[in-house]
């Protein structure tokens, strides 16, 4: 029997984690735009929710998230008494991240899926690992009750 891919390993893993992939029979259904238009509405429920916030210019999901600025003003809508936003540096990245990541963990019990280091290290941060944070984010702050969806 041949050996798993590494991006099926790592689909796996994820799949565990996060409490497995979908239940019943589809397999036969062919992929649809679905994906792009998660990830579609989740850009503009980012763009929505930073809009009027200096240095915060959501256009995508990789260098709009570079300096931190966009995760703090994420979650400084939220919760606006965590810190004082305006007292942000854009240059100090990494206290920029780590702000975002603490509150995310501490106020929304967001999982710490990104690493400060990580971000840092990056000029320009990988575009699939910011989108998985957020979705992340947006399903702990449904769960809370902080962003209200629509009932299928």
């Amino acid at each position: 029997r041949p050996r798993a891919s590494a991006r099926a390993q790592g689909r796996s893993a994820i799949l565990e984690k996060f409490g497995g992939a979908a239940k019943g029979p589809a397999p036969h259904l062919k992929r649809t735009g679905s994906t792009a238009t998660v990830k579609t509405m989740l850009l503009e429920w980012c763009r929505a929710r930073t809009r009027n916030y200096q240095h915060v210019e959501v256009q995508n999901f990789s260098g709009s998230w570079g300096s931190g600025l966009a995760f703090c003003a994420l979650l400084h809508s939220f919760f606006p008494d965590a810190f004082d936003y305006n007292a942000l540096d854009p240059s100090n990245r990494q206290h920029n991240f780590a702000l975002a990541f603490a509150t995310a963990e501490e106020r929304a019990g967001c999982a710490p899926l990104l690493e400060v280091e990580d971000m840092v290290r990056l000029a320009v941060p990988d575009a699939k690992c910011v989108y998985t944070y957020l979705q992340e984010l947006y399903r702990c702050l449904v769960a809370k009750g902080l962003v209200k969806t629509k009932k299928r």
